[in-house]
């Protein structure tokens, strides 16, 4: 079946699309209520490496959970969990800003997240055929697009008008609107193996998530994907404080330049969406995936001597697109050669420990970025995330069909 005419993906796409919004509204609005209320960067990393923090925390058991429940209930649960946290926020703030709870917040929104991304990736085997993985993972990708656009925009907008705390309620409000569409979608019943959700019971979380790692310890290709990506994670966890930083502090421009210059950096996802599958198919995943890391790391290295706004999102775009088409690519990847009784574990596991440095990259990052500038920070970040990217090379993630080896 076409995936125009897949109602129930269809239907998912656009509940996906409205979480994205809510994710795309956090990511900005957030960090510009923290720099409103404490004018401090290292606070605003301090937020953001807390939410990794919950983010790894939970992976332990997210794949336990994803493939022991219910999974489209469990995508609900995780929305409105985050539309109640979200909404706290401008509540608490009518009255007097409270910073204290943000950092309450905050990770608590990161952990049902991480649940949400593991649960979702488990679910899109379950409406589409396995021939259209990667196809309908650009599709998704391009929802998030949609999403990174308008997120950012309003984000940028509302909180010119009235304020980040307000922007952080149409985030709270995207989150319910989610909730009420993947109430219409319908999972075809999953597979259950030996090792399933049954046995998942009985072996307990933590023996329940080192299955996940054992099987990407034992697929070459996976092994190689993890290590890498949790360097290339621990250098571009932070990017995002960093540009809105160096826009509001280096360059002196407003929020709504800011909501302008990732809105528009987003084209990149989009493009990255419409070409990944052809890309693939035409020059394969290692080309793909080591050549789009390479030309992200460049980017990166650039960014910190951008004169003006247009420059800077001219160079986020790019690095949009260039981590858009190794995401969706690794992503179809993992989908494509793990069980779906796995598929929840391995998923949990593999982004926990791709995940554990974030949190202290954006410490790194914006530690160096306050104390050396953001041009020296960009330059080393750029250069150390090229060098990881050629470092694949030398591992089987340079094959043109890994799923097949």
């Amino acid at each position: 079946m076409s995936l125009w005419r897949n109602r129930n993906f269809q239907t998912f796409l656009t509940a996906q699309t409205l979480s994205a919004v809510g994710d795309a509204f956090s990511l900005i609005a957030v960090p510009l209520l923290v720099l409103q209320t404490t004018g401090s960067l290292v606070q605003m990393g301090i937020v953001t490496s807390l939410a990794g923090v919950s983010s790894i925390v939970t992976g332990l058991f997210a794949g336990y959970v994803a493939d022991r429940v219910n999974r489209r209930a469990l995508l609900i649960v995780c929305d409105v969990a985050r539309c109640v946290l979200y909404g706290a926020i401008p509540l608490v703030w009518l009255s007097a800003p409270q910073v204290w709870l943000l950092f309450l917040v905050v990770p608590l929104a990161g952990a049902f997240a991480m649940q949400f991304q593991v649960t979702y990736v488990t679910v899109v085997p379950g409406l589409v055929g396995g021939h259209e993985i990667t196809r309908a993972n650009g599709h998704l990708y391009s929802a998030y697009a949609v999403a990174g656009v308008g997120g950012p925009l309003l984000a940028g907008i509302v909180s010119g008008l009235v304020g980040p705390a307000m922007a952080i309620a149409v985030d709270a409000g995207s989150f319910a609107l989610s909730a009420t569409g993947l109430l219409l979608v319908r999972v075809r019943p999953r597979e259950r193996g030996e090792t399933g959700a049954d046995n998942a019971q009985r072996r307990g979380v933590i023996r329940d998530f080192l299955a996940g790692v054992v099987f990407l310890w034992k697929h070459p290709v996976l092994r190689a994907l993890t290590v890498l990506l949790s360097l290339l994670i621990f250098i571009t966890y932070g990017l995002t404080n960093l540009i809105i930083f160096y826009l509001k502090h280096d360059l002196g421009h407003s929020d709504r330049v800011v909501g302008y210059v990732l809105a528009a950096a987003t084209t990149g996802s989009f493009l990255a969406a419409s070409v990944v599958a052809t890309a693939r198919r035409r020059f394969g995943f290692g080309v793909c995936w080591i050549g789009s890391w390479t030309l992200c790391g460049a980017t990166i290295a650039f960014l910190g001597v951008a004169p003006g706004a247009l420059l800077v999102g001219v160079l986020a775009t790019v690095r949009s697109f260039s981590t858009g088409v190794a995401g969706i690519c690794s992503m179809s990847f993992r989908q494509e050669v793990t069980p779906d009784h796995l598929l929840g574990r391995v998923t949990a596991s593999f982004w926990t420990i791709h995940n554990t440095l974030g949190p202290l990259g954006v410490a790194v990052l914006t530690g160096a970025a306050a104390r050396f500038g953001v041009m020296a920070a960009c330059l080393v970040a750029g250069t150390a995330c090229a060098v990881i990217a050629l470092w694949a090379m030398a591992t089987p993630i340079r094959l043109r069909r890994p799923e097949l080896a």
